[in-house]
């Protein structure tokens, strides 16, 4: 590992922080060269300190503690990152014999110098009770190998030298922060203390100092591990790599993670991430892997986010029916698993918790990768990363000496830790967290506002449409307000059946499965039947209902995986329109295509309730434009009705809002709005028709 600091950087860093101690402002410096190392720590993994002295509002010296704030991710934190506290405070309370977390943390509270500021890390009173004004705590990869192993206080002490102390694992709080500075005293003129299966701390009087010898620390660790491997390759790898068609496999597995929602007080689905890197892929086909790979975490710090073992798979020669009986087979035998060690922990401690749910997060497939689990893309994406991080570290360290993971006792402590848990209940779930969604048509009004209410009720948003720049120009448009990771723009015909296949299956590689479904893409052609040159009807039928066939066809077969062993219920929104009921005239080519993709989704509704999939319409009218974004059916319409009716673009819209019966603008945002109704599934409704027209009577359903 490379040493990063550079005096000039520093000093940047000092320059562009006037306001606050230059002691903070070098804290934050090094704090970014720690957290930017993946090696180090993994989303806001780690904690560092720095002391210094101020004033109080009246002007009293006080000694503080500048400590990293929950929620703050070390490569990227700010100043107002550091909370600060009452060091002498803190210190004082060294002298209890005990300390509850709740209380601990009440104490953290109430001894801040700013209220607002963020909550400190749960490991305060480790860089309260240690006297060194810097202090750089990580869970560095090579670090936590090492102590994954029997007996490995010789091992470390022979690579790090006798300026580092070792302790056993220690749960972090209070009986920690006590060890620690007990170790530090005991252990005069140490520079870092390990702790086994959690990390290494460093410590010195100036910042680079600290940082330097965690860098020194870390990079012995890791030279030493690399000195062991084989001279051909770090990855051995052996048989064929067979490769698993994932667009089958991921729907299957997804269906089997849910949970069904009437038994699991409303745990919403999960969206999947797949890792499949060459190194990857050589790791799982290594002669030893399930043996290796089958074990508990590195460091119970990950247990929240990963559990503490991942679910093995081998699907390699399955079909589609093999595949499903082996991942319902070994999904409930985890399951199993997991009950049994809850049941044999609570009883064992003579505690009273509630179980959570036992679904793996982190699933290991030969021949396919390395998929983990979340209820948002952001969370599985981190249990990908810690489980890369695992992988490559386990076959770095079975070149030393076997895998010995940490006692379930502790881990189970850790994951039902009320300090831990309180990180993953942040933010009650959206409506539709977990669920993936397509809105074809995706570069229009009508798009841009279903893919905006969508996103405001927290799914992960496909739009495809054949236009590049006007599908490129929505997904900008949202991705203002939205975080632009959650948006996916897809370039897709939907009269293309190769194309709409091609589609689905990136949307499927990418989340696992697909369960709301937007048919939206349309096309308009202004002629009366005399006129209608019969190229266009085709090209209006091929986009309109050739388009929504194609789509709600290609969907089917993601449906029916999810659904065999799962409880997502797919949901099919067929943006239709007023003219199915209400058509007008030189309308023919839209008002027929429209009627017939109308009347496919009340088949479709016939058809899929077996596999518990609904298919509801929604009859729109008279949208315009959605921030800037035009509608393509009043691109063509438009110019002949404002000529038909002498009216200029605002008479226009004046015209439409007077028409109906409630006399009020339909904007893309109130269909976004049904689309959402319909998809959360608030109702037991399919083949049902919403109008969103603000009240036209001819145009009522009957």
């Amino acid at each position: 590992m490379k040493n990063q600091y550079r005096s000039s950087d520093a000093r940047q860093c000092i320059d562009a922080h006037p306001h606050c101690h230059p002691d903070l402002a070098l804290r934050v410096y090094t704090s970014r060269l720690i957290g930017q190392e993946t090696s180090l720590v993994l989303h806001g993994g780690g904690n560092t300190s720095v002391k210094a002295t101020g004033t109080t509002l009246l002007g009293d010296p006080m000694e503080l503690l500048f400590i990293k704030g929950s929620g703050w991710d070390l490569a990227t934190i700010e100043a107002q990152g550091f909370p600060a506290l009452d060091l002498a405070y803190l210190r004082r309370l060294r002298v209890l014999s005990g300390l509850s977390d709740e209380e601990m943390v009440n104490q953290f509270k109430t001894h801040m110098l700013d209220s607002s500021a963020p909550g400190p890390s749960i490991e305060t009173l480790v860089h309260a009770f240690l006297p060194p004004r810097f202090i750089d705590h990580t869970h560095a990869d090579a670090i936590v190998t090492l102590t994954n192993m029997a007996d490995p206080e010789p091992r470390l002490r022979d690579i790090l030298g006798d300026k580092v102390a070792i302790l056993p694992w220690i749960m972090p709080g209070f009986p920690l922060a006590k060890a620690l500075a007990e170790c530090y005293e005991t252990h005069p003129g140490i520079e870092a203390i390990v702790l086994r299966n959690h990390g290494i701390f460093t410590f010195a009087e100036d910042a680079e100092t600290a940082y330097g010898r965690m860098i020194h620390y870390v990079t012995l660790a890791e030279e030493y591990l690399q000195s062991r491997q084989p001279v051909s390759s770090v990855l051995p790898s052996v048989g064929t790599d067979g490769r698993l068609d994932g667009a089958m496999v991921l729907p299957l597995l997804r269906g089997a993670l849910t949970i069904d929602p009437a038994a699991s007080g409303g745990i919403p689905p999960f969206l999947l991430h797949l890792r499949d890197s060459e190194g990857i892929r050589q790791c799982l086909n290594r002669d030893d892997a399930k043996d290796l790979f089958s074990t508990g975490v590195l460091t119970p710090d990950h247990v929240i986010r990963t559990k503490n073992y991942p679910l093995w798979l081998d699907l390699q020669g399955c079909d589609e029916v093999q595949a499903a009986q082996t991942i319902g087979t070994e999904m409930a035998a985890y399951e199993q698993r997991y009950r049994h060690y809850f049941q044999t922990q609570v009883s064992a401690k003579q505690l009273t918790r509630i179980c959570l749910d036992p679904k793996p997060r982190v699933i290991l497939i030969p021949g396919l990768g390395i998929v983990t689990a979340g209820v948002t893309e952001k969370a599985a994406i981190i249990a990908a990363d810690i489980a890369e991080h695992t992988l490559l570290a386990k076959v770095l360290g079975a070149a030393v000496a076997p895998y010995q993971e940490l006692g379930q006792e502790h881990i189970f402590d850790m994951e039902y830790w009320s300090l831990e848990q309180v990180k993953l209940k942040k933010g009650k779930a959206l409506p539709l967290s977990g669920r993936s969604a397509l809105v074809t048509g995706g570069g229009g009004a009508i798009a841009c506002g279903i893919g905006r209410k969508l996103l405001a009720a927290g799914a992960r948003v496909f739009l495809s449409d054949i236009d590049s720049e006007r599908l490129q120009r929505v997904c900008e448009l949202l991705g203002q307000e939205f975080d632009p990771a959650l948006i996916s723009g897809i370039t897709m015909d939907v009269t293309d059946a190769a194309s709409v296949c091609r589609g689905l299956e990136t949307i499927v590689l990418a989340c696992g499965g697909l369960d709301i479904l937007v048919p939206n893409a349309g096309l308009a052609h202004v002629a009366t039947l005399e006129e209608l040159d019969e190229v266009a009807f085709r090209r209006v039928l091929e986009v309109n209902l050739v388009g929504a066939f194609q789509v709600i066809k290609a969907a089917i077969p993601i449906f029916k995986r999810q659904a065999r062993s799962g409880h997502i219920p797919a949901q099919i929104i067929i943006n239709s329109s007023k003219n199915v009921f209400a058509p007008g005239a030189a309308f023919g080519a839209y008002s027929a295509s429209k009627a017939g993709a109308h009347q496919l989704g009340k088949i479709a509704a016939l058809e899929l309730a077996a596999i518990g999939a609904r298919v509801n319409m929604i009859n729109a009218d008279g949208i315009f434009d959605d921030h800037g974004i035009s509608s393509g059916l009043w691109d063509v319409v438009g110019p002949e009705r404002m000529r038909s009716r002498n009216l200029d673009p605002a008479g226009l819209k004046e015209y439409y809002r007077n028409r109906n019966l409630l006399k009020t603008e339909v904007l893309a945002d109130h269909v976004g709005n049904a689309v959402v109704f319909f998809a959360s599934g608030l109702t037991p409704t399919t083949g049902a028709t919403l109008p969103v027209d603000g009240g036209v009577a001819e145009a009522f359903p009957r």
